[in-house]
């Protein structure tokens, strides 16, 4: 009996906690620090073809990801290509950059082609600013990358991945807003911001080395917490001059101080926005904290609260039998 073999891969969204250069006086800019977590996830699948098709949310930009890997990689090749679920859009969660990685991932995976996370993404054209999506993608816990160099595409290097404390949690809100900035817009603010005080880049830099990375192997949330708010607060004054304020102007602002009202220990804003997210110990408090931003935030938006993730990309294979139309997965990851 004929079988079709797909390959499925699985995305969560990304959370920017913080850009840790602008000023690049020593080669490289940006660098940053993130994590992924459990929820909202993107899933798309892929299948041997002759042809390129795409079908499913945001078809057209799938598309452009697929025929850029394909011609890099698999030229005359083609690809059946669905996407399942995609993350919101705009909203601060890496939502082009995760499918751009999960598209490239099941072609890669579908014609047995074997590369890592930082040649995916060159494949496909990300990664050329921040590249903590990259590294979400590879893997989970927090994770912090070193810039890149000005005159070169390469993803910026994993400096390092440290796994959170098995009882943090996070509580993500994505407010129904004005999607935050992005594609030729984010092109244009970022040669129109000035540049930063190089004090205050030091002192980011030393909060991350000396106060953040240090409590999440300590398993100290309130350190954590501490330090990520105040990288939150000097970062956004960067950004400032073109959202309007420390976070984005709006929704986004108060949600960062409701989130402190009730309970969070650390909070923060998720690239341009507009989504926020808190940092607390244990299911109750994220329980907690998420229904009472869900009913302050009302029909407004969507929230979440979960463990931060422990893997990235989640990649596996099905079977499916073209006269019966019966599918079977194939245990395990890829």
């Amino acid at each position: 009996m004929l079988t079709d073999q797909v390959v499925f891969v699985e995305a969560a969204a990304r959370l920017h906690f913080g850009v840790l250069d602008l000023r690049g006086s020593l080669g490289r800019w940006f660098g940053g620090i993130g994590a992924s977590t459990h929820a909202p996830t993107l899933l798309v699948s892929a299948q041997a073809a002759d042809t390129l098709r795409v079908e499913g949310e945001a078809a057209d930009r799938a598309h452009d990801f697929a025929e850029r890997f394909l011609a890099t990689h698999a030229p005359g090749r083609g690809a059946r290509i669905q996407v399942h679920r995609m993350l919101p859009a705009h909203a601060g969660l890496g939502s082009g950059t995760q499918l751009a990685l999960a598209i490239a991932r099941a072609i890669a995976e579908t014609y047995e082609i074997d590369l890592d996370a930082a040649a995916l993404s060159r494949a496909v054209g990300r990664a050329r600013r921040s590249a903590i999506g990259t590294w979400t993608f590879a893997g989970g816990g927090l994770v912090v990358e070193g810039g890149r160099h000005r005159d070169r595409d390469d993803p910026g290097p994993l400096l390092a991945r440290i796994p959170f404390p098995e009882s943090w949690r996070s509580v993500i809100a994505i407010p129904n807003s004005t999607p935050g900035i992005s594609g030729r817009r984010e092109v244009e603010a970022f040669a129109h911001l000035p540049l930063p005080p190089e004090e205050e880049v030091a002192h980011v830099a030393h909060l991350v080395l000396m106060a953040l990375l240090p409590a999440v192997v300590e398993d100290d949330i309130e350190a954590f917490g501490a330090a990520l708010t105040e990288v939150q607060q000097i970062s956004g004054r960067w950004f400032a001059a073109v959202q309007g304020g420390t976070f984005a102007a709006g929704i986004s602002a108060d949600l960062i101080a409701q989130m402190r009202q009730c309970g969070a220990l650390g909070v923060g804003q998720s690239s341009w926005g507009p989504t926020v997210y808190g940092v607390v110990t244990g299911d109750d408090a994220a329980l907690r904290l998420a229904t009472r931003i869900r009913a302050w935030l009302g029909d407004a938006g969507t929230v979440y609260e979960g463990p931060f993730r422990t893997t990235g990309a989640r990649v596996w294979r099905e079977r499916i039998q073209k006269e019966s139309g019966i599918r079977n997965q194939d245990s395990g990851l890829l």
